[in-house]
């Protein structure tokens, strides 16, 4: 019997995706569930398993091309033998050299360096041209470049010309964006283009949170099973100023101010394909421990390309923290179709002054960018003194004061 292997049902804010690489080749055995191919979308990569058992006899579409939900990929015979060396069928030979074409100039010697290849390339160093690819005519895939021998790490030698060039040894490589960047790009300039963005600033004393941490880490650590981290200081503190000032917990729809009965926090975090940011649905319904192992597992899935679609749609505020690169102020950009973000810092311990007193204390910048369309300055800056406040007194976390 043949069965199909059609693209997964795309989320509605997404129209298609890009097929990274196929895991099987045409005549090769598949186990039900196995993957099969990866499939990048402007959100998430989506692996697609196999339906069922059996032997893949005709690919349709070829690494790199755009596929649109639902969308035929191969076909499955479950009452086929597989064999050796099963030679391509006419599609596989005939689609190639289209795919091939775009991303030729990446590795004429090695194959062709499929997208998320030579980004993966670029980002640790290596010599696209060095890699051996494993995929069919020789394409370079993610996988190779994973396992690329410390031989094929670039180094300062030239790989210009011998003859000079006008302006000396300055060699380039030239990257496609992957879906997610150019999705991200385009988001935030829509969102610097569409809302009326202003910050504000204010500085916080971390030393309460980190007695109160340091005082408990350990025991909290056994008793649920996760470190405790200052993230989910930061979004208690948060939902408590967004219950006082709901207008910062809203957006803009058309010429409406939706307000919203339920409060999302969106955490912003890094992945290997770009920023992500996941979302904790009625953060005000969760505790500490709830928080730390929701983003512990939005971290591990973002490192293993496992985030969902449905883990970063909606989300009704934004915490983004530039202070674990080192960031010590920054202004951060609204996630639309949100109205505000609030962005942590680097703590340093800077001298303040205290009961007339000059004293050394941990401090962090805060930032609070918001859309001057609906928000006024006022609950702007009585929100960021809210967060402030909440977090130089712990306790009322706890206490819900």
């Amino acid at each position: 019997m043949i069965v199909e292997v059609k693209v997964p049902v795309f989320a509605e804010s997404v129209s298609e995706g890009t097929l990274l690489s196929w895991h099987k080749k045409v005549g090769e055995a598949v186990a039900r569930d196995e993957v099969l191919i990866d499939i990048e979308t402007d959100k998430v990569v989506l692996e697609v398993p196999a339906p069922q058992a059996g032997v893949l006899v005709e690919i349709l579409i070829q690494d790199g091309e755009v596929v649109e939900s639902q969308q035929l990929l191969a076909k499955i015979d479950t009452e086929a033998q597989a064999s050796a060396g099963a030679p391509a069928t006419a599609t596989e030979s005939t689609a190639a050299p289209a795919a091939a074409a775009p991303a030729a100039s990446n590795n004429s010697q090695a194959g062709v360096a499929m997208p998320a290849a030579a980004k993966l390339a670029a980002e640790k160093g290596v010599d696209i041209n060095s890699v051996q690819g494993s995929g069919r005519d020789g394409r370079v895939l993610k996988e190779d470049v994973q396992n690329a021998s410390p031989a094929a790490a670039q180094t300062n030698v030239s790989t210009a010309p011998a003859a000079p060039l006008p302006l000396g040894n300055r060699p380039e490589q030239r990257v496609p964006m992957s879906r997610l960047r150019a999705r991200v790009a385009e988001r935030l300039l829509a969102s610097q283009q569409e809302n009326a963005i202003l910050t504000t600033f204010n500085e916080v004393n971390m030393k309460p949170v980190m007695d109160l941490r340091n005082k408990y880490k350990e025991k909290f650590e056994k008793e649920h099973g996760v470190k405790l981290g200052f993230m989910s200081f930061f979004v208690k503190a948060a939902v408590a100023a967004l219950k006082k000032y709901p207008v910062v917990n809203a957006s803009v729809d058309g010429k409406d101010i939706v307000y919203h009965g339920y409060f999302d926090i969106g955490i912003a975090i890094g992945s290997p394909r770009g920023l992500v940011v996941p979302i904790l649905r009625d953060a005000d319904q969760m505790s500490i421990a709830d928080i730390e192992k929701a983003i512990m597992d939005y971290a591990a899935k973002a490192k293993d390309g496992k985030i969902a679609i449905e883990d970063l749609t909606g989300g009704t505020f934004s915490i983004t923290n530039g202070g674990t690169f080192g960031s010590m102020m920054s202004t951060p950009i609204i996630n639309p179709p949100q109205s505000a973000i609030l962005g942590m810092h680097a703590t340093k311990e800077r001298a303040v002054v205290e009961n007339g007193q000059v004293v050394v204390r941990p401090m962090m910048y805060l930032a609070l960018s918001y859309d001057h369309r609906i928000i006024d300055g006022r609950e702007a800056v009585l929100t960021l003194v809210t967060i402030k406040d909440l977090l130089e007194d712990p306790a009322r976390l706890l206490l819900d004061l």
